[in-house]
């Protein structure tokens, strides 16, 4: 981690940015369960256990801003809506797959 200033102890800016996001509730959870493909609103939320319709709908539209999920609008008939992780959403995954085999190892189950 970087310094900014020899005296005094400062974190990173970029790492700063990436948990002021992925440290949001769900974000990271979002798009592990996009890891997996392409999914609509419904099939998020049921993979997704105890996140409500208004949440999600407000995450996928942060991680839609930041370029990491992409929002696909068929037409019908029926309308469909699915959601994927974009390049930049994919280039993720690699960090969450070492987060998750760090909590594997590290943390209780039921933390």
């Amino acid at each position: 981690m970087a310094e900014d200033c020899p005296d005094h102890r400062s974190c990173d800016g970029a790492l700063v940015r990436v948990f002021g996001l992925l440290g949001k509730r769900w974000n990271g959870v979002i798009i592990g369960t996009l890891a997996t493909g392409p999914a609509g609103f419904a099939e998020l939320r049921r993979a997704i256990g105890g996140i409500s319709d208004s949440m999600l709908s407000d995450r996928l539209t942060e991680l839609a801003a930041t370029g990491l999920v992409r929002r696909e609008v068929r037409d019908g008939p029926p309308l469909s809506v699915s959601y994927h992780l974009s390049p930049r959403g994919t280039a993720l995954l690699p960090a969450l797959d070492a987060l998750a085999k760090w909590a594997a190892e590290h943390l209780p189950a039921d933390c």
